[in-house]
């Protein structure tokens, strides 16, 4: 812990007064939904949003505090600049930290947090729990049981405890708050299987009913002993369908809310992944959703199913006491109608998240389409500017050509050195405002200038150049020779 009284490092929550995060020093802090973290943050308005092991925060060699994205879906924000996930980046006093991004109509993110450095008394009162439900839940998993609890659970029936199979199942749900229900749900089960009935006649179910008092013994007969074991036999096989129904449900569930993050990563590695890539994924998650439908739809059916049975078992058995029997299957039915609801709530909820992220990321696509637009257009404008200059003020008026070797008279008006010269054979003004030329002067800015531009013109205007810039060559150098020889 700092030291009392001394200067100590820590994120203070922007807009609250409390849930402040202490960086203590020599310490390595974790932040993220998980349990064996620094501090744990669950959000409210969408789970999702934060990841399970979201960033760390540590001092480099030099003593100074760095934040590292530790690969997380929505990402770590620092002063509006998103971070390269398994890097760390230096932290000082002042600077901003988002973590997630923000919501549909919300203008800043849930987490979002100021680094300060300030007296230890006056940041205590704001500080948050450190997280220690992690480690203790941990320890209470590893409990081994006792030999009471082995030999109470090998004597009444299958065993209470979870199956590693829905141990994994429930360790890899990507919601925080989504672990305890299936745990609930899982436990519920379980308890199912303690409670129920051998689906045959025992000594301990026909013991009670030869030495009631309440009966005689012409009222309990043979017939009646054999329906009450097909019903509950009966009972028995529709509760093991539905239990196993409840499983496969759970896996769906599992590999729908991971093929969801699939998409969601590569959606934000845009960039690196094809368009037919993302389709494909978004098609097997509406096939996969579509699967967990359907279960749904037939553990549906079999909880009616369920219903009805044990309505048609309880007008069988109006004559005759079955107490105990009847209390256990009530008992299960409510807890597997609960335990429907409670999912059925859940992924609800689930839904309306992923929508929600889903939203959100497409706002930022539609951002990015936005800004290529801009700049695409800023390019083409310069780009016609560009031609409206080489056409209407780098042109000869002679040969309404680009300049090539241009001159320029003493009335400053520009041609090229072919063309002028030609003019010249035949009058000694400017062909423009028909001044004496005095004087012809090469003026190298302006082929320099039209040799940049032209470069970025298409490959006809560049051949066209060529061609008029080897004609005008060729005929120099005829006149040259015819001039020689004629002076001879």
């Amino acid at each position: 812990m700092a030291a009392r009284g001394g200067l100590a490092w820590c994120l203070r929550r922007v807009g609250a007064s409390s849930d402040w995060l202490l960086l203590e020093a020599g310490t390595q802090v974790t932040i993220g939904r998980g349990l064996d973290l620094t501090y744990q943050l669950v959000s409210k308005t969408c789970p999702l949003m934060i990841s399970r092991k979201h960033c760390v925060f540590q001092q480099n060699a030099e003593g100074q505090w760095t934040v590292k994205d530790n690969k997380s879906l929505n990402g770590v924000w620092l002063n509006k600049q998103r971070l390269d996930p398994s890097k760390a980046y230096p932290i000082t006093e002042g600077d901003r930290i988002q973590l997630g991004v923000p919501l549909e109509n919300k203008e800043t993110a849930e987490y979002e947090y100021e680094v300060i450095k300030e007296e230890w008394e006056k940041i205590r009162p704001f500080l948050a729990q450190r997280n220690d439900l992690g480690k203790a839940k941990s320890s209470r998993t590893k409990r081994k049981f006792s030999l009471e609890e082995s030999e109470t659970s090998g004597s009444e029936g299958p065993s209470n405890s979870r199956s590693k199979r829905d141990r994994v199942s429930c360790g890899n749900e990507p919601l925080g708050e989504s672990c305890g229900k299936v745990e609930e749900a899982k436990q519920l089960t379980g308890k199912m299987h303690v409670k129920l009935p051998s689906p045959g006649p025992s000594e301990q179910d026909s013991g009670p009913v030869r030495s009631s008092p309440v009966r005689s013994e012409k009222a309990v007969s043979v017939t009646h002993k054999d329906q009450k074991s097909s019903g509950l036999a009966e009972s028995w096989t529709g509760l093991e369908m539905l239990r196993k129904t409840l499983v496969d449900i759970m896996k769906l569930k599992v590999k729908v809310q991971e093929k969801q993050t699939a998409v969601l990563n590569v959606k934000q590695k845009r960039r690196k992944c094809a368009q037919k890539e993302i389709l494909a994924m978004e098609q097997e998650l509406r096939e996969l959703q579509d699967q967990l439908c359907l279960e749904q739809e037939h553990h549906q059916q079999q909880v009616e199913e369920l219903e009805r049975t044990f309505s048609k078992e309880q007008q069988k058995l109006e004559g005759v006491t079955w107490q105990h029997g009847e209390e256990n299957l009530k008992e299960q039915l409510a807890q597997v109608l609960q335990e429907h609801h409670a999912l059925m709530e859940e992924l609800s909820r689930s839904k309306k998240d992923f929508e929600e992220i889903i939203r959100a990321k497409n706002k930022e696509l539609e951002e990015t389409k936005e800004e290529k637009e801009k700049v695409r257009a800023q390019k083409e404008e310069v780009l016609n500017q560009m031609n409206d200059v080489l056409e209407n003020e780098l042109q000869c008026t002679i040969c309404s050509e680009h300049f090539i070797e241009a001159v320029t008279l003493n009335c400053a008006h520009s041609f090229c050195s072919y063309c002028i010269n030609e003019w010249t054979k035949r009058k000694v003004e400017c062909p423009i405002c028909r001044q004496e030329i005095k004087s012809k002067t090469r003026s190298l800015v302006l082929d320099n200038c039209i040799d940049r531009m032209v470069e970025k013109l298409d490959v006809a205007m560049k051949e066209h150049r060529l061609t008029l810039i080897r004609e005008r060559k060729g005929e120099r150098e005829t006149e040259c020779v015819g001039e020689t020889s004629h002076g001879q």
